[in-house]
């Protein structure tokens, strides 16, 4: 078998490790599942320096206890275990993970759904094997069959996207939502260099709040905050969930036009991925 009859075959490796990864989830054997998942509890808040890199998100002390020796654990949480924490509050709890018996290497995890089922790998897999089908179709049937093809990738994409649903939700939080006044204690900095616009620098502001029971919520803000570089010492009012102090925002009106805007993105993009599977079908008729 010659190299260019061999490449016709490449399909089977992402479908071969798509089954093999729902092999392994529906076995439950995959990493994520074997792993243990606990609930901790977030017990010290620290700010990050002012110039600090934003990426660690805000130092926190976690404790959780290990479910097969009863041993209750304390440990510090800058970044380095699992997802940076940017909302962050004594007594807020997040889910970690870590391999069993090695309480130490835990991690942090902030969409637990999305992981323990241990579906991503595969489900990442599958999604290359219907973009290299569309791709192999274009270039067999032409133009017709990409319409078809990224259309229905389209369309499905926006079938299956959360962030409808996300919006909704939000809205719904706040439209509850209770002001109160907050400070931005520190700005945090980190430089990028892009090799044709040159050094980028980007500034999250570190705000500070009380809640109306008395909670003190510290926040990694990266939006929402004017001209956030020189917003040190700044006071704001920040706008949050009574239920979820993690919901909050500094200006409403702005946080509900950029739902709006995701809303619109999603409605596009389905009904654009609708016409060009429609049309692409008729075309290859």
């Amino acid at each position: 078998m010659i190299g260019h009859e061999v490449l016709e075959y490449w399909w089977s490796v992402p479908a071969c490790l798509a089954l093999l990864g729902y092999g392994r989830s529906l076995a439950g054997v995959t990493r994520a599942q074997r792993a243990v998942w606990v609930k901790a509890r977030i017990v010290e808040v620290g700010r990050p320096a002012h110039g600090a890199s934003q990426k660690p998100g805000i130092p926190v002390t976690l404790a959780f206890q290990d479910p097969s020796t009863g041993r209750e654990f304390t440990l510090a949480h800058a970044g380095e275990h699992g997802a940076a924490i940017e909302v962050a509050w004594v007594g807020r709890e997040v889910e970690v993970r870590y391999p069993p018996g090695q309480p130490l290497r835990f991690a942090v995890v902030l969409d637990a759904d999305g992981e323990k089922s241990g579906r991503m790998g595969p489900d990442c897999a599958v999604m290359l094997l219907l973009i290299g089908l569309v791709i192999h179709a274009t270039v067999r049937w032409g133009h017709p069959a990409a319409l078809l093809g990224f259309g229905a990738l389209a369309a499905a994409a926006a079938l299956r996207s959360p962030d409808i649903r996300l919006v909704r939700a939000r809205n719904a939080l706040l439209d509850s939502a209770v002001a109160v006044p907050a400070r931005v204690v520190a700005v945090t900095k980190d430089v990028y260099v892009d090799p044709d616009s040159g050094e980028n620098v980007s500034h999250a502001p570190v705000v500070t709040f009380t809640t109306r029971d008395g909670t003190d919520v510290t926040v990694l803000s990266r939006t929402g905050i004017r001209d956030p570089g020189r917003s040190l010492h700044r006071d704001l009012t920040i706008h949050y969930a009574p239920t979820d102090p993690a919901v909050h925002t500094p200006d409403l009106a702005a946080d509900r036009r950029s739902g709006a805007r995701a809303v619109a993105f999603i409605v596009v993009l389905l009904l654009a991925g609708v016409a060009a599977a429609v049309v692409g079908a008729v075309r290859l008729t």
